[in-house]
């Protein structure tokens, strides 16, 4: 079973939330576009200036997903847990 990872794109400012919650649509757009296997996305609004945009890809897609999207950062998943951001993952080199 492949390694799930969490593609993380951070926004600051009063606009982080609007623009965490769009940038999510075309993170949908490109998993429809590149057929990729998984279709998990997010975002998270952690307070008035800061808020985030995930994606959730295989070991498998993930740097040709880095490479295309230029995410800030990644976590992998634990598959026995429910909740994301486990360990940063090294292969991410970002």
């Amino acid at each position: 079973m492949s390694r799930k990872i969490k593609l993380i794109w951070d926004f600051r400012g009063p606009a982080s939330a609007k623009t965490a919650e769009h940038h999510e649509i075309h993170l949908k757009e490109f998993i429809e576009a590149e057929q990729l296997p998984l279709n998990i996305t997010g975002f998270e609004i952690y307070n008035e200036m800061y808020a985030i945009a995930f994606m959730v890809v295989t070991d498998e897609n993930m740097i040709a997903v880095r490479d295309a999207l230029k995410p800030h950062r990644g976590n992998c998943m634990n598959s026995l847990q429910s909740q994301f951001a486990v360990a940063v993952c090294k292969i991410l080199k970002l």
